[in-house]
């Protein structure tokens, strides 16, 4: 009984797999190609909005080149990578003048309004060397400040350009979209299958 099991129907079984195998590999292999011939050839904006490259930070609706952070620190608590770098502003120093007109409102007896903190963060450093793209900050963020970057022709050539100003990146952002963009000489590869 062994011997009919080791010689007869364990190859049946080891064939079926290896006929199931082969049942995948048919139906991917008569599908067209979904490859893009770069130069030649452009990803349609279909395609680009699935890619998550980096984090990025999102700028105000009214005003693109400030960002929507509240500086809650959120995102540096929960990166398990510890790739994100916030430093919240500080609150600006009053001159002599305004000291002096607040310590004598105080004489008088009226409620002294000082002037608080921004909201938005004065530095907001990000080391994509670090970063395991989890999505953990983007998540947690409670003013859905924060998103992956939708562009898949960034490139670095040296480490020190993947430590990325992520406050310099969203002002250059809201240049671009000022400015009217260039458009490309290649053709999407939708456009290339159909020629």
């Amino acid at each position: 009984m062994n011997a009919l099991r080791k010689h007869v129907i364990q190859p049946i079984l080891d064939c079926w797999s290896l006929l199931v195998g082969l049942k995948i590999t048919g139906k991917y292999f008569c599908k067209p190609l979904i490859t893009v011939h770069y130069p030649r050839q452009v990803i349609d904006s279909e395609n680009l909005s699935t890619y998550g490259g980096h984090v990025e930070l999102i700028g105000m609706p009214k005003d693109p080149a400030t960002p929507k952070c509240i500086s809650c620190m959120m995102c540096v608590t929960n990166c398990p990578s510890n790739c994100l770098k916030v430093v919240k502003s500080k609150a600006p120093t009053p001159t002599p003048e305004q000291e002096q007109a607040w310590k004598e409102a105080e004489e008088r007896g009226e409620k002294v309004v000082k002037p608080k903190a921004p909201k938005f963060p004065a530095k907001f450093m990000y080391d994509y060397t670090l970063c395991s793209l989890c999505g953990t900050c983007i998540d947690n963020c409670p003013a859905n400040t924060l998103r992956f970057s939708s562009n898949i022709y960034w490139v670095a050539t040296s480490r020190k350009e993947m430590h990325i100003d992520l406050l310099a990146r969203l002002r250059e952002q809201a240049a671009e979209v000022s400015a009217p963009a260039p458009k490309p000489e290649a053709r999407p590869a939708a456009a290339q299958k159909e020629a």
